[in-house]
C-alpha cells in the first residue's frame, strides 16, 4: 500500500442557532440544553490514496467527517458521521455512480461493509473470517471503488454519530419510520454538498440496513424527489412482510439443512451431495408438505405427524424424538444449542459455521453468539486504528460498534411494500439480494419468501435477482466469497444504469 498523504483540508464548523424570542431561561433550562462539547456537527478531514483493483490503478480521496441533522427550526440536533470515498481521476461525476451504504442493528455503524466488504481497505482476518493478530488492514483488491464512489453512513448513536445533547429526544431518530425520515434528509444534504445530484445512485444495506434502505428507496423519491437506479440488500430482514404461524415456523428448515450439511450431520445420501444440489429437495418439502402439515395443527394424524417428523429429522440433523417433543416446530435458539450438543459445541446465530462452548451442555439456547464475539474481536481494533492512523480523523468520542437506540419504535414497518412501490414508480430501479446459506438471523429461504411476496404478481421479476453464498450473515467474511460477491455488485451497478437517452417508462 502506498503511504497515505494527509492534505490540507480539515475544517470544523459548529452552527449555533438561538431562539429569537426574549424568554428568560432558568438555570435548569440552561443545564438541560447544554451541548455535548465532544460532538462536532459539521467537520471533515480528507486524505489521498491509491489502490490497484483488477490490475488497474485507482487513485482516490477519502473524506471522513460529520454532517448535521436539523430540526424544523433549522437547529442542529444531531451529528451524523460518514466516510466518503471518491475516485480522483474521474472528470465527469454526472455518469459516475454513487453508492450509499448502511449497516444494521439497528444500532450499529457502517464499519462492517466498509472494512469488511466493498471499501478500498479491508481488515486482517484468516481465510474463513476469524480474527488474527496483529490487527489492522490491507488493500482490498475486490473493492467496487473502480466503478462507483461510496459513502458509508453511521446513523445517530452509532460510530461517532451523536445527538448534540441529552435534551434532544431519541424518539426523533429511533424508530423504523423516524430513521428513514431523517436519513433521507441527511442523504439530500450530502448529495447537494458533494454535487452528486446528476450521478446514478444506489443504496446498499445489510441486515437491519436492508429495512432502512428499502424504506429510503421510497422516502427519497417522495420526500426528497431523488430517484435511484438500484438497491442492494445483503442478508435482508423480513422487511415488514408478515409470515406468522405455520409459514414462519416452516421457512427456517432449509437453513437448518444447510447448517447441518456444513457440520456433516446429515444422512450419507444428502451429505454426499453438494449444498446447492441438496437444498432444492428440502425447499420443496418445506413449501409443499411442512407448511400444510403445520397448518393442520391437532388435526394432523399421529401417523402423518410421524412421517413429517422423520423427514424433518432427515433434513435438520436433529433427532425425530426431539422434533416430536416440539410438535414439529423447532425454535432457532434450540437448534443452535442442539445440533452439536453431543460434541460439546453450540453454533453461531449470525453465522452457523462458528462454534462456541457453553458452561454446560444442557439448556435450550447458547450462552453467547460465537460469531459476533469473533467479529467484534477483529473489527473493533481495526476500525479504531483505521480512523485515527490512516483516515486521520481524531476525536475522543467512543466509536460505538453497538450504540443504544432503545426504545426502538418498530410499528408500521411497511418497508417491503415501500420498496415495491418505489420500483413500480421508477422503471430504472433494480434490486439485488445477497444471502448467506449459514445465516440464522436473516436466513436465505426467508429472503426468497420476501421476494415472492414483495412482487406477488411477478411484474417486477425482470428487475429482481437473488444470489446465495456459502457464508453467514456477513457473506463477505470468507475469502473465497469476497471476489464473487463484489463482482456481483459491480455487474449489478453497471447493468442497472440506463443507456444514454433511454426513457424511464414501461
Amino acid at each position: 500500500m502506498k503511504h497515505m498523504k494527509t492534505f490540507i483540508t480539515f475544517f470544523l464548523m459548529i452552527v449555533f442557532c438561538t431562539n429569537g424570542s426574549a424568554q428568560k431561561k432558568t438555570a435548569k433550562d440552561e443545564q438541560s440544553s447544554e451541548k455535548n462539547p465532544m460532538v462536532i456537527v459539521d467537520s471533515s478531514v480528507t486524505i489521498k490514496n491509491s489502490i490497484t483493483i483488477k490490475g488497474q490503478a485507482v487513485p482516490y480521496t477519502a473524506k471522513s467527517g460529520t454532517l448535521p441533522i436539523w430540526d424544523e427550526n433549522g437547529k442542529p440536533i444531531a451529528s451524523v458521521f460518514y466516510t466518503y470515498y471518491e475516485r480522483s481521476d474521474v472528470k465527469d461525476r454526472s455518469t459516475r455512480p454513487l453508492v450509499i451504504s448502511f449497516n444494521g442493528g439497528p444500532g450499529t455503524p457502517s464499519v462492517w461493509m466498509e472494512i469488511g466488504y466493498t471499501g478500498p481497505r479491508i481488515l486482517n482476518v484468516d481465510d474463513e473470517g476469524f480474527p488474527v493478530e496483529p490487527y489492522g488492514l490491507h488493500d482490498n483488491a475486490n473493492s467496487i471503488l473502480d466503478v462507483a464512489d461510496i459513502v458509508y453512513v453511521d446513523p445517530v448513536n452509532t460510530g461517532y454519530s451523536r445527538k448534540v445533547s441529552e435534551d434532544v429526544q431519541g424518539s426523533k431518530f429511533f424508530g423504523v419510520n423516524e430513521d428513514i425520515k431523517y436519513l433521507a434528509e441527511w442523504i439530500r444534504t450530502f448529495v447537494t454538498r458533494n454535487n452528486r445530484w446528476a450521478s446514478p445512485k444506489f443504496l446498499i444495506g445489510e441486515s437491519y440496513g436492508t429495512t432502512r434502505v428499502s424504506g429510503l428507496a421510497l422516502a427519497l423519491a417522495d420526500q426528497e424527489w431523488m430517484y435511484l437506479d438500484g438497491v442492494i440488500l445483503v442478508s435482508p430482514t423480513d422487511l415488514g412482510i408478515k409470515r406468522d404461524g405455520p409459514v414462519g415456523e416452516a421457512l427456517r428448515l432449509p437453513y437448518f439443512a444447510a447448517t447441518a450439511w456444513y457440520h456433516k450431520m446429515l444422512p450419507a445420501d444428502l451429505q454426499n451431495k453438494d449444498l446447492t444440489d441438496m437444498l432444492p429437495e428440502v425447499e420443496n418439502f418445506t413449501m409443499n408438505e411442512l407448511i400444510p402439515a403445520l397448518a393442520k395443527g391437532s388435526a394432523l394424524s399421529d401417523s402423518e405427524k410421524q412421517i413429517i417428523a422423520g423427514k424433518m429429522a432427515r433434513y435438520s440433523g436433529l433427532s425425530e424424538k426431539v422434533i416430536l417433543q416440539h410438535n414439529l416446530v423447532i425454535p432457532y435458539g434450540f437448534f443452535w444449542k442442539e445440533l452439536l450438543r453431543d460434541k460439546g459445541f453450540t453454533i453461531g446465530r449470525l453465522d452457523s459455521r462458528y462454534r462456541g462452548i457453553d458452561r454446560q451442555d444442557a439448556g435450550v439456547s447458547p450462552d453467547y453468539n460465537a460469531e459476533l464475539t469473533a467479529w467484534l474481536h477483529a473489527f473493533t481494533p481495526a476500525m479504531n486504528i483505521y480512523l485515527r492512523d490512516e483516515l486521520n480523523y481524531k476525536t475522543d468520542l467512543k466509536y460505538n460498534m453497538f450504540g443504544s437506540v432503545w426504545p426502538w419504535d418498530d410499528k408500521n414497518n411497511n418497508t417491503g411494500e415501500n420498496l415495491r412501490q418505489a420500483m413500480a414508480q421508477n422503471p430504472f430501479l433494480h434490486l439485488l439480494v445477497q444471502s448467506g446459506y449459514y445465516d440464522g438471523a436473516c436466513d436465505y429461504f426467508n429472503a426468497k419468501y420476501s421476494l415472492w411476496q414483495l412482487d406477488p404478481g411477478g411484474k417486477l421479476k425482470d428487475r429482481i435477482s437473488w444470489k446465495g453464498f456459502r457464508s453467514g450473515h456477513m457473506i463477505y467474511m470468507r475469502k473465497a466469497d469476497q471476489a464473487p460477491a463484489n463482482e456481483q455488485i459491480r455487474d449489478f451497478i453497471i447493468q442497472s444504469i440506463p443507456k444514454k437517452g433511454e426513457g424511464a417508462k414501461f
